[in-house]
């Protein structure tokens, strides 16, 4: 299909800004990181321990450049975006560290400059700017929109949704999906009621009972300025793929209403954001899948591979970044190691790393560099051996949050608990052939696995300065993201 007229433009808009970014990173070498995941994954989290550590006195024994004392420090500066929020970066500290609380989730899409002064290793002095974006992982899987015609996109929807557990969560839209008549004249109530079952639907697949993260359109969870607006007020229709809508049906309408999702929200985040990352972070809450059940595992597995097909991978060249930046670095982080024995750490970076395979064979055959890491961006718990009879359990130290239940007890979110959290199969592949049994499972209390949410650590001043945050492996995190731009 030869590419039309608003193709043509958009490319060449494309193509003026990488020209741009690239000029200003050969005079001021910069890397635009972007931070994403799904939801509840850590992101606002990991930013905020990434800039504490950098900024105020991190350990960080496995990010060379920090460790062999080359880093002179870093700081914050304004950010070169003027139409993009600020990440609040002081905000989020202060929660941490002073409330014990967690940030709130990412919703949006917020920026923060960071600039290294460091010292090479020929001995000259340099520095290196690191623009951090922060968005939410439900935009990323927006992006593979752009190629769906409405009608492609209802038939792989519907087909979904009609699939393990998804089939009961989507009843109610399925109903009332039988009383439409997508030839019939366009109807705006109908519209709307549609819109609003769908949009129940995926908000119930997210419940923590189910954990599902193949969840697109993303802005229909996080609505945000465009709450109620006909670009998020339609749903798929069971309609052919190759059909043709008459003019002024209901069909026609929600193609039209999902065309204009596709050039309000998606079109402007890709061209605008995501194709000037230079390097990425994808944050994963694998644990909550173990919670929810294989159907969760199965689903977060598809979710990777689209969230990787949305790349556009390969290795940054000046003549690649003056027509298309591309990606050359891509990181998938099992987050909240921390709620597991560390003798389970590596285990949880198997399965991460089984979840991502196939996706991520195709971008290192392409000539990106994969990695996977389990980490904790800030530890909430300690390590202990408790005793259980003649048995000495690996156990894990914190204080859950308050209303987390175990055992049929509620906790107050301020006593501290030990917990032994299980261990991981040695082989992942067990995991994914199903065989252990969820929060979805009937009876709820019979799931294998149960992972408390843990407040943030409580931290002791030693002076004026801030504490440490500690964390799990968040310097070999650096270490893969950034570490060769401070050779």
């Amino acid at each position: 299909m030869a590419p039309n007229f608003s193709d043509i433009v958009e490319e060449a808009r494309l193509s003026a800004r990488a020209l741009l970014d690239y000029g200003d990173s050969f005079f001021n070498p910069t890397v635009r990181l972007g931070v994403t995941g799904l939801s509840r994954a850590g992101k606002t989290v990991f930013i905020t321990a990434l800039i504490h550590g950098l900024t105020r006195g991190g350990r960080f024994p496995v990010f060379e450049p920090y460790a062999s004392g080359r880093i002179a420090g870093a700081r914050l500066e304004p950010q070169p975006d003027d139409a993009v929020p600020r990440f609040d970066y002081e905000n989020h500290v202060r929660t941490l560290i002073e409330e014990r609380r967690w940030p709130n989730s990412t919703t949006d899409i917020s920026e923060l400059r960071l600039v290294i002064d460091y010292q090479r290793q020929n001995g000259a002095d340099r520095t290196l700017t690191i623009d951090i974006v922060d968005y939410p992982g439900e935009w990323l899987l927006d992006l593979p929109l752009l190629n769906r015609s409405f009608e492609q996109w209802s038939a792989e929807s519907l087909a979904l949704s009609r699939e393990g557990p998804r089939a009961t969560l989507a009843a109610p839209w399925h109903e009332h999906l039988k009383t439409l008549q997508p030839q019939s004249r366009e109807n705006e109530q109908a519209t709307l009621a549609a819109a609003r079952l769908f949009t129940d639907y995926l908000r119930a697949c997210r419940d923590e009972r189910f954990a599902m993260s193949l969840l697109p359109p993303g802005r229909f969870l996080m609505p945000g300025n465009l709450a109620g607006s006909p670009a998020l007020t339609f749903a798929p229709l069971d309609v052919p793929i190759d059909g043709a809508a008459p003019d002024g049906s209901l069909w026609a309408m929600m193609r039209r209403r999902y065309e204009a999702y596709k050039d309000v929200v998606v079109r402007p985040f890709f061209r605008d954001h995501f194709a000037r990352l230079d390097r990425q972070i994808v944050l994963v809450d694998a644990l909550a899948a173990f919670n929810a059940g294989p159907e969760a595992l199965h689903d977060l597995e598809a979710a990777l591979a689209g969230i990787l097909d949305c790349f556009r991978i390969g290795r940054s060249t000046i003549l690649s970044s003056l027509f298309r930046p591309r990606i050359d670095r891509i990181l998938f982080a099992a987050t909240k190691a921390d709620h597991l024995h560390h003798s389970s750490h590596d285990r949880l970076e198997a399965v991460l790393r089984r979840a991502a395979a196939k996706a991520a064979d195709r971008a290192e055959y392409a000539g990106a560099a994969i990695d996977v890491v389990a980490l904790a961006a800030v530890r909430a718990t300690r390590e202990a051996m408790v005793t259980r009879g003649r048995e000495k359990l690996p156990s894990i130290l914190g204080t859950p949050a308050p209303g987390e239940t175990a055992n049929g007890d509620t906790f107050d979110g301020e006593t501290e608990v030990a917990t032994f959290p299980g261990d991981l199969p040695a082989d992942p592949e067990e995991l994914f052939k199903g065989g252990f049994r969820g929060l979805s499972s009937m009876p709820s209390d019979s799931a294998d696995f149960r992972f408390l949410r843990f407040r943030p650590p409580l931290l002791e001043r030693t002076g004026k300065d801030e504490p440490a945050l500690p964390h799990i492996r968040l310097d070999r995190a650096l270490q893969f993201l950034i570490g060769d731009r401070l050779q």
